[in-house]
């Protein structure tokens, strides 16, 4: 997958780590205690990763939007199949990632 359009370079890296299902390093670019929102609604960061990483992955980058924060693209998930989803990563001034929001992409 061609992932030049992550522009974000933590972005890139953190995307990269998703997409080999290396939760650890995925988790390393997150502050402590992350908020997660999954089309709009609050969910526990630690489980979602947890449960998700290295079963659930981008198989397009369709959009890159804010700055290389915003990705959208089709996901594939064990569970749900193939759909078209967004993540939107959210840096605090340190440059680690506070907030994760994902959901489906219309």
């Amino acid at each position: 997958m061609d992932t030049d359009k992550l522009t974000n370079t933590k972005v890139r890296e953190a995307f990269d780590a998703w997409q080999k299902g290396d939760s650890k390093t995925f988790l390393s670019f997150f502050t402590a205690e992350p908020k997660l929102y999954d089309d709009g609604n609050p969910r526990d960061f630690q489980k979602f990763v947890k449960s998700a990483c290295g079963h659930e992955r981008f198989t397009t980058i369709d959009k890159v939007d804010n700055e290389g924060k915003d990705i959208y693209g089709n996901f594939h998930t064990e569970s749900w199949g193939d759909f078209r989803t967004y993540f939107k990563f959210h840096q605090n001034a340190e440059g680690k990632f506070d907030r994760l929001d994902i959901g489906q992409a219309q």
